[in-house]
């Protein structure tokens, strides 16, 4: 498979570009890049191009970019969540399954039943497991991890389309295919679940709560099942015709 790297900024034309320092590191230390070898990069706008390493340094590597190309990989519906995130190792490892379901953007929730707000570190890490998901599943376009934000706050100011709440009710509504949806927001609470006044002020606002089943889900399966629900229908294949029928 292709060795891909980000560059934020890809001439339209061609030409030489600098990688950053993190992802020159990367390239020359552990990739073991070597002048002349050919990769693939992507500015996280949707644009990829093949390039060709044309000078190396210490802690730097220069790239001769050649045709810059639009190529999209995105799911048909838009998926916005916002996320009472778990543990710090749990949450890194669930934003890099939600880039590479081609989740949109995730807003961290601080939720009344919130533990530990997520730190700025823990954010920056986040976003450097953006990158590395969309280098590793080809995917062109980063997805947004937005500052964290109140829940209550959230709820008030409520996005455009279809805005869900994971929580057990009685008119709780099941989820469809999500490219009869277009642009949705789901919204996943804490360990510990939402409290009255959270839901109660998300269903004013239009969220409509959803059903995950009969099982109680951790934050991450929940997401990650909303997820594969709403950005994979209609990518999966499968092929049953040499399935015997006894």
């Amino acid at each position: 498979m292709t060795r891909r790297y980000f560059a934020s900024e890809l001439p339209p034309a061609g030409g030489l570009v600098a990688l950053s320092t993190e992802e020159s590191q990367h390239a020359i230390r552990v990739m073991r890049l070597q002048l002349g070898d050919q990769v693939m990069l992507f500015d996280g706008n949707g644009a990829e191009a093949e390039a060709k390493v044309a000078d190396l340094g210490r802690n730097r590597c220069e790239l001769q970019v050649q045709t810059v190309q639009l190529i999209s990989r995105e799911p048909p519906c838009e998926l916005e969540l916002a996320i009472a995130l778990p543990k710090p190792d749990r949450a890194r490892e669930l934003i890099e399954r939600l880039t590479e379901l081609g989740v949109k953007s995730v807003t961290p929730i601080t939720a009344q039943r919130t533990q530990r707000p997520p730190s700025s570190s823990l954010l920056q890490k986040l976003r450097r497991g953006v990158i590395e998901a969309c280098k590793q599943c080809q995917r062109n376009q980063l997805m947004e991890v937005h500052d964290p934000r109140p829940s209550l706050e959230f709820f008030a100011d409520k996005p455009s389309g279809v805005c869900w709440i994971a929580h057990p009710v009685e008119s709780r509504q099941p989820i469809i295919a999500g490219e009869a949806l277009g642009q949705v927001t789901a919204a996943i609470g804490p360990e510990g679940g939402w409290t009255e006044e959270e839901t109660a002020i998300a269903i004013d606002n239009g969220y409509q709560p959803i059903d995950l089943g009969k099982r109680i889900y951790r934050i991450e399966t929940a997401a990650t099942v909303i997820a594969s629900i709403l950005t994979m229908s209609g990518e999966w294949r499968f092929d049953t015709s040499n399935l015997d029928p006894d």
